[in-house]
């Protein structure tokens, strides 16, 4: 449990239709658009949660305090998941649950060999497959009592999310792009766009991470997918 918590006053048992209350889950997330459908999933399940977009903001919360559950995206602006996953597993006190997520099924490997206990493929909006991935982590006494009826509920994040997360890539590209720099607007790009249902700037992002893999300085992949980002913001009924 989350005994180590500073706001923690009392640990409520988990229910039946709330089969993940008393948790903290720390979600470690730079999209605010997978944030809010994992805010959402916990707020259904009964669990809290909070946010950190990058491995420095994440290490500040553990030194406060051990969550429950801590839900990592592998890839962060500031470097790979993996590295924290490594350092957790390692970690005293142990946490509970350590979930690897990423919009490439490819890494569940990578994940699993660093330390995590489980891996969920992005984009995460059913609630039960999200239950059942937590509370398949806990022990026996950390679950609700009884037979659960399988929810089938997927949520939809604010599309105010998913504008944050175009206005984020937009003032990074308003700089000169690094190497680094383009690498990440296209896997952060890819994966946001794909489960927003953008499908042009999902297809443009990939289109650059090719680009990319191949070596490419991709100037006009990156003019492309600035051009289309562009076009969003400025049409508000699109996002």
């Amino acid at each position: 449990m989350d005994t180590t918590d500073p706001f923690t006053a009392t640990i409520p048992a988990p229910t039946a239709a709330r089969p993940l209350l008393g948790l903290t889950v720390l979600v470690v997330e730079d999209s605010r658009f997978a944030c809010e459908a994992l805010r959402l999933l916990c707020l259904r399940s009964g669990a809290r949660i909070r946010r950190a977009d990058c491995l420095r903001s994440a290490r500040r919360h553990l030194r406060v305090y051990r969550p429950s559950v801590i839900i990592i995206d592998l890839g962060l602006p500031d470097g790979s998941g993996l590295d924290l996953i490594e350092e957790l597993s390692h970690g005293q006190p142990a946490i509970v649950g350590i979930l690897a997520m990423s919009g490439d099924p490819d890494l569940e490997k990578a994940a699993l060999s660093k330390g995590a206990h489980g891996f969920m493929s992005k984009p995460i909006v059913a609630l039960a497959p999200f239950q059942e991935k937590v509370l398949s982590l806990l022990p026996p006494e950390q679950r609700p009592k009884g037979p659960r009826r399988i929810d089938p509920t997927t949520v939809e994040p604010d599309r105010i999310a998913y504008r944050d997360d175009i206005a984020h890539v937009a003032d990074i590209l308003e700089d000169a792009p690094t190497d680094h720099t383009l690498d990440y607007v296209a896997q952060f790009l890819e994966g946001v766009a794909h489960a927003a249902g953008d499908d042009g700037l999902a297809d443009a992002a990939k289109m650059l991470a090719r680009q990319r893999a191949l070596g490419h300085a991709a100037a006009s992949d990156t003019a492309r997918i600035a051009g289309l980002i562009q076009s969003r913001l400025a049409d508000r009924v699109a996002i």
